[in-house]
């Protein structure tokens, strides 16, 4: 307000500080006077002085009158230490508000943009001497940071820059940089990235300055389905393993654990693996099955095959030949009770000729396949393991005071390998 008139006193000359005047008139229900006149004419009104545009910053605004609003904005990694908005004010001096704000290179901070740029404290300029600084960079979930490095320059070996995959101390590095060497490009696999710098009390230089954008975390492609296997894991996502196993019979061939890799491209870090049926081979466990190769398609190529089957001690095989499709000619399975060919022979089984179900007295059973036949077949054989002394106690003759009685008698002596409990009361 310039002033507020009444009575008969004159008022002094007035100015106004800006290019419109607001007069209110008042009068109340009693005495009358003859009022007022007044006479206004234009004068100029100088501005206030151009303000200084912050280093690493930009200025928006053209007019400094009174009333006149300039803003400052800084370039992306720079934080703005002051006001954003300042305003010429009226009065016989002309001046701002506040005075025009910097632009500074932080140590430290939080960032949440889809895109942007970090920079170490100072820069262009060298950094200060004794500095931890830490960027949170926190994304959406689902999404990662490409990281590339546009400048860097350290004391080497002693100032440094760590990349974190995640928003703690202990989450893991992606990669540990110092000297002048350019780092290449990063790529996090989370939606949160910690970025730190260290400098110690020596050798002052430039730092660094990188710029992040988001991108889209995806899915590596489905492994399944997995023929003959099984895949175990909890997604596809990027850093997250699956782990591949073969159904009993089958063998895998390539890597048991894959991971999902961090790229623009969604892939796992091997190629999938497979189930396959190997030609021969140890196998130790209380029951499983022998294939023939290629199974369940027929196989092809002239070959023979051995397994050796392992239960453990104090146990036989039990074999049962559940299918056996081979030519009765030239294709034939053989058994032995024992880890060689040189142990009694169980049989000899082809397609004209095969027995259901078989047992060994043996720990150990060995099978070899034998293929010149020119078409092909598939077999297979399921095993487990038996107690020998109660399969034997079927077969033999066990009336009193006979041989296999007595036999049985030696063999119940025997110590039990099965798990024995004690119960007290």
């Amino acid at each position: 307000m310039l002033g507020s008139f009444s009575g008969t006193t004159v008022p002094a000359l007035l100015n106004s500080t800006s290019n419109q005047l607001y007069l209110h008139f008042y009068s109340d229900i009693s005495v009358s006077a003859a009022g007022f006149h007044l006479e206004y004419k234009t004068v100029g009104l100088s501005s206030c002085p151009e303000p200084a545009v912050p280093s690493n910053g930009v200025k928006t605004g053209e007019r400094y009158l009174v009333n006149d609003v300039v803003s400052f904005q800084c370039e992306p990694g720079y934080a703005l230490q002051g006001h954003a908005h300042i305003s010429c004010m009226p009065g016989t001096v002309r001046r701002w508000d506040y005075p025009p704000p910097l632009c500074i290179a932080q140590c430290g901070g939080a960032v949440e943009d889809m895109e942007g740029v970090i920079l170490s404290p100072g820069f262009p300029g060298n950094y200060p001497s004794n500095m931890d600084c830490s960027w949170k960079i926190a994304l959406p979930v689902g999404f990662g940071a490409h990281i590339q490095f546009l400048n860097f320059s350290t004391e080497p070996n002693h100032d440094f820059i760590e990349i974190r995959n995640g928003p703690y101390e202990t989450s893991r590095m992606m990669g540990r940089f110092s000297g002048s060497e350019l780092p290449g490009a990063l790529l996090s696999t989370s939606h949160e990235t910690t970025v730190y710098f260290h400098s110690d009390h020596s050798q002052n230089r430039p730092g660094f300055k990188l710029e992040y954008q988001a991108y889209e975390l995806q899915e590596c492609p489905d492994p399944e389905p997995f023929a003959n296997g099984i895949v175990r894991g909890a997604g596809y996502n990027v850093g997250q393993s699956v782990t591949f196993e073969c159904l009993p019979g089958y063998q895998l061939m390539g890597h048991p654990v894959l991971t999902c890799q961090h790229g623009t491209n969604r892939n796992w870090d091997h190629p999938l693996p497979r189930c396959e049926v190997p030609c021969g081979g140890n196998i130790s466990s209380f029951n499983g099955a022998v294939y023939s190769p290629g199974f369940p398609s027929p196989y092809s190529s002239s070959q023979d095959c051995v397994w050796l089957i392992t239960v453990p001690t104090g146990h036989g095989v039990r074999l049962n030949l559940s299918l056996l499709q081979t030519e009765p000619s030239g294709d034939f399975i053989t058994v032995w009770d024992g880890p060689q060919q040189t142990a009694p022979q169980l049989g000899a089984f082809s397609r004209s000729l095969a027995k259901k179900t078989m047992h060994s007295s043996s720990n150990q059973v060995l099978l070899k396949f034998h293929r010149d036949a020119a078409t092909g077949g598939i077999f297979a054989i399921a095993f487990s393991e038996h107690d020998t002394c109660d399969w034997r106690s079927r077969k033999l003759d066990v009336s009193p005071g006979s041989t296999s009685s007595q036999n049985l008698t030696s063999c119940r002596s025997l110590p039990s390998l099965r798990p024995q409990f004690l119960h007290l009361r």
